[in-house]
């Protein structure tokens, strides 16, 4: 017999497959030695009372049955003489849509502006010690993209846009645990996702696909409204009939590209705020409702969302037990952004705090026209450049001093390793986003008590949340409506974010783009 049941346990018995068993044959009524084998389904925190429960869902095997699992297989074939198809950019959207080509049966060709992981580290330790910001290799460019170097959140609600199953299927065939198929909240960690995308890397060059580093795209071979190919920093021309556009949502160059040779872009809603940072041990106290979290409950995690003036106010990108780290592209800018580690073991919890932002805010920079988010945004990492020590040092203020427009006469202990400065981030920050982050946090508080204090410290600016810009495509064909041949995919076309979601993006224009070939 092979039956589902759906168990409700304590961290734990959740933890223990004796006690799994156990609860697993009282419920079927029947005997623990009948019980042959248990399969984990899935596994989600319910926080919701005093008591933190465990919900699992349980595949029980009895008898002579037996458990088939079908292992996810990934097709490598020999591609190297195949058509070729070039993606721009090497993030999840970029990655995997080079997986899907290779699946069916296309050459890839991936150029990328950034370097492989290993040498990514290093650019990224000289970010750290020098504050010295390489505009191409970065936390943002280079091998796998932002993705590489973050929290690795593996949640998506785009499960109408594609299979994100496989997506954590190939993650699993590339080295990810096989926790990621179960939890309701898969994470991987920035600790483990170098590895795995220098595996995918591994896979692709083994089929017989391209991917050429150190290279920036910055042109498009264009001719009767079709793309013919695309132009390097190097010279480079690559030519084929269909780009996937991959390049991430900072890669401001490429949008200013699009629309100095009038390709159409449009302006769409994005968000911008701070980085908040309390001690983990706290966000444990207000979700767990204890003391001190039990051994067996991960860091505890925050989703907090308000309506403030019209605007969003909500947290993004929350990484329990993570660090900050600097997210700036060029020098003269500071951005914030967090990420988490696999065993999610830092003594801090950070996460971005932002508000909603539309054309209505934009008054001030009209003369940009389509341009004007970019632009908005540019300005608002500028400010905390200059407010700042004008390197990465991040401007900081005090939770409640932020709120009651005060100054911070001293800073508690930030895992940001470039370093923290007291700054008065009420008087510089653009009105509307202080006004209503003051206003958010206040809401915050009164969801959870305990969440609005003192011990939290705001880091500026969390500005890359999303893209100003999306760069339009056909609902059908998803090619651009304008040139024939360039499919814009991922975070930095405007249609995906997060890993999972721009990888979904990026398999799905990788089919479309196929059909050209």
């Amino acid at each position: 017999m092979q039956k589902e049941i759906e168990l409700v346990l304590s961290p734990k018995e959740a933890s223990q497959d004796s006690s799994i068993k156990k609860k697993s044959a009282q419920k079927l009524h029947i005997k623990e030695q009948d019980i042959t084998a248990i399969k984990i389904i899935r596994r989600s925190i319910d926080a919701r009372r005093s008591k933190v429960k465990i919900n699992l869902r349980i595949l029980v095997i009895t008898g002579n049955d037996y458990y088939s699992h079908e292992k996810p297989e990934f097709n490598i074939q020999n591609v190297s003489n195949k058509p070729e198809i070039i993606i721009v950019g090497a993030g999840p959207a970029g990655l995997f849509a080079a997986l899907k080509l290779i699946e069916i049966g296309v050459k890839p060709v991936i150029i990328e502006r950034g370097r492989i992981v290993s040498q990514r580290k290093a650019d990224i330790a000289s970010l750290a010690r020098e504050h010295i910001v390489n505009p191409d290799s970065n936390y943002c460019f280079g091998e796998g993209g932002a993705g590489t170097f973050s929290d690795g959140k593996l949640y998506t609600r785009s499960k109408k846009k594609g299979n994100n199953k496989r997506v954590l299927e190939l993650l699993l065939l590339h080295g990810a645990k096989e926790d990621i198929l179960i939890d309701a909240h898969p994470h991987i960690g920035t600790n483990i996702l170098p590895r795995i995308i220098t595996s995918i890397r591994e896979s692709i060059i083994s089929a017989g696909g391209e991917i050429h580093f150190n290279k920036r795209v910055t042109d498009f071979i264009i001719k009767d409204n079709a793309v013919k190919g695309v132009i390097t920093n190097k010279g480079d021309k690559y030519y084929s009939k269909a780009v996937i556009l991959a390049t991430g949502h900072s890669a401001r160059d490429i949008y200013e590209l699009l629309h100095k040779k009038g390709i159409l872009l449009e302006a769409k809603s994005f968000a911008m705020g701070v980085r908040v940072e309390h001690p983990q041990a706290l966000i444990d106290s207000i979700q767990y409702h204890c003391d001190i979290r039990s051994p067996y409950l991960p860091a505890a995690s925050y989703n907090f969302v308000s309506q403030v003036n019209n605007r969003g106010v909500y947290s993004f990108c929350m990484c329990p037990g993570g660090y900050i780290v600097p997210a700036a592209t060029s020098p003269g800018e500071v951005v914030v952004n967090g990420m988490s580690p696999s065993g999610r073991n830092s003594e801090f919890a950070n996460s971005g705090i932002v508000v909603e932002i539309n054309n209505d805010d934009l008054v001030n920079y009209k003369q940009y026209g389509v341009l004007a988010g970019l632009k908005f945004q540019q300005n608002f990492e500028h400010l905390a450049f200059e407010n700042a020590n004008r390197d990465q040092t991040a401007p900081a203020q005090r939770m409640i001093d932020f709120i009651e427009n005060k100054f911070s006469n001293n800073l508690p202990k930030s895992s940001y390793y470039c370093g923290t400065v007291s700054s008065p981030m009420h008087e510089w920050m653009p009105k509307d986003i202080k006004q209503r982050l003051q206003q958010g946090f206040k809401d915050f508080g009164k969801k959870s008590k305990g969440y609005l204090s003192n011990e939290a410290v705001i880091l500026g600016v969390e500005s890359r949340t999303s893209s100003p810009l999306r760069i339009p495509r056909d609902n059908a064909s998803l090619e651009h409506p304008q040139i024939k041949g360039l499919f814009p995919a991922g975070e930095g076309a405007g249609y995906a974010g997060g890993i999972v979601s721009s990888a979904i993006d990026g398999q799905r224009c990788a089919e479309m783009a196929s059909r050209m070939i």
